[in-house]
């Protein structure tokens, strides 16, 4: 009986978090400030030394922030970053970022690309990731 309670509220918080990320895009302030924070640590220890403290890149290493970035990621969805920064970061060792790290760090890349803030962290949950379109924001006047 506890089982079936447990599994039930499971998929009860799944849903909400899928439903809540329907639909969304990358303006609808899809992390927190605080998420952005955890991920500014994590990306100064694990990610500054080959994307540079600005997040330019340089050489082989793409910028994660700016123009390109944009331009790169647009059209696809919030999972598809995620998967990629997951599998494949930090170069020396692939994959050993937490899911909760990879969505902190890419909170902290959103924050510095100047995509807004919002009331929740941005999830790990590769269901609710995939209903987040990334979307540029409009270029500076």
């Amino acid at each position: 009986m506890k089982a079936t309670i447990a599994i039930a509220s499971l998929v009860c918080v799944l849903a909400v978090i899928f439903v809540s990320a329907q639909g969304k895009n990358t303006l609808d302030g899809i992390y927190t400030e605080a998420q952005a924070g955890r991920g500014e640590t994590i990306y100064a220890a694990s990610c500054a030394s080959c994307h540079g403290d600005d997040l330019s890149g340089g050489g082989q290493t793409p910028a994660l922030a700016g123009k390109e970035f944009n331009v790169d990621w647009t059209d696809l969805t919030m999972a598809d970053l995620f998967e990629r920064t997951h599998g494949t970061m930090p170069a020396d060792k692939p994959g050993t970022m937490t899911p909760a790290q990879t969505a902190d760090v890419i909170a902290y890349l959103l924050k510095k690309g100047n995509f807004p803030a919002g009331a929740a962290d941005l999830p790990t949950d590769t269901a609710a990731l995939k209903a987040i379109k990334f979307v540029a924001p409009p270029a500076p006047k």
